[in-house]
């Protein structure tokens, strides 16, 4: 089974530029039009040539704030969320009863 380890590796990354390739919109593409992309990871993909050039050369770069969410927001904990924390505030009755206004156990 080792002996098939390189043949499924290059296989592996052979099928990943590909359809990372088809996946991938036409204006984000570098250096060639998509569908040379295509014939040179499909010619190339047996030596690696194909698909290691697809990762270098012609993929989109990433942004270059990151990988964050659209829209510039993040998620927040709800210890850190001011919205969660007035919820808190509301939902408590501001006396000394328990969840559902019993009074706390005799010490």
């Amino acid at each position: 089974m080792l002996r098939y380890l390189p043949f499924l590796l290059i296989l592996a990354l052979w099928i990943y530029a590909f359809i990372d390739c088809l996946n991938t919109p036409e204006k984000d593409v570098r250096g060639l039009p998509k569908i040379a992309w295509v014939f040179v990871i499909l010619l190339f993909g047996e030596v690696l040539i194909g698909p290691v050039a697809w990762l270098i050369a012609g993929r989109p770069r990433a942004a270059a704030g990151g990988r964050g969410t659209a829209g510039g927001q993040r998620w927040v904990a709800p210890d850190d969320n001011p919205e969660f924390l007035r919820s808190l505030k509301r939902d408590d009755d501001g006396g000394a009863g328990g969840p559902r206004g019993e009074a706390p156990p005799a010490v």
